[in-house]
């Protein structure tokens, strides 16, 4: 239960940095600190969690590897948001650092593009195991996750990402939930009870 609140946590988190994004820059860097990409930061480490929550198959181990992957780049990418934020409202200083960054695809790739984006193929991975038993928080998730990955492209809508991380949050929530129950099942099932009221 301690594994699966700490992934709630994290999901929640993520969805509220993409809030409070959405907000504007001017907005983030009028905070005292930098809380959005602080959120972000403890967001992505906690999302770890699921790789704990769901049943070990070959479907878990390759989700883990890319999930590992997309939270180190989440952890490199709100680095790097954190020191774009201390320039505070020197906007010119901050482009040119971002357009140095942007010239040097060793560091946006991994870090701001590509990398970041493992993360929710990771948990989309294990939401695919699921598809026949619990389509509807299965496909949830996965919807969620390409309008994520589509997010990309659709930079200036940020209510459409938005609503993006609630969809994939709500999705794989749901899908953790039912998965524990159906966990219990299972193992009754193993140790040779008869489970009369399969629901």
């Amino acid at each position: 239960m301690k594994l699966k609140l700490l992934g709630i946590i994290g999901l929640t988190l993520l969805t509220a940095n993409q809030i409070m994004i959405s907000r504007g820059e001017e907005f983030i860097q009028a905070q005292p600190i930098d809380f959005a990409h602080w959120i972000l930061f403890f967001g992505a480490i906690f999302t770890i969690s699921f790789s704990f929550i769901f049943p070990k198959s070959i479907f878990n181990t390759t989700a883990t590897i890319l999930t590992i992957l997309g939270i180190i780049a989440h952890i490199g990418m709100a680095t790097i948001d954190f020191v774009i934020w201390s320039y505070g409202n020197n906007f010119d200083e901050m482009n040119n650092l971002i357009f140095q960054l942007k010239n040097r695809p060793s560091i946006w790739m991994p870090f701001m593009t590509v990398g970041p984006s493992l993360l929710f193929v990771g948990l989309s991975i294990q939401a695919w195991k699921f598809i026949r038993t619990n389509p509807i928080s299965s496909i949830m998730t996965i919807i969620g996750s390409i309008m994520i990955g589509l997010s990309s492209f659709l930079a200036n809508d940020r209510l459409f990402i938005v609503v993006a991380f609630i969809i994939f949050t709500a999705g794989l929530i749901l899908l953790a939930f039912k998965n524990d129950k159906s966990g219990f099942e299972t193992n009754l099932t193993e140790n040779g009870f008869k489970i009369l009221d399969r629901k």
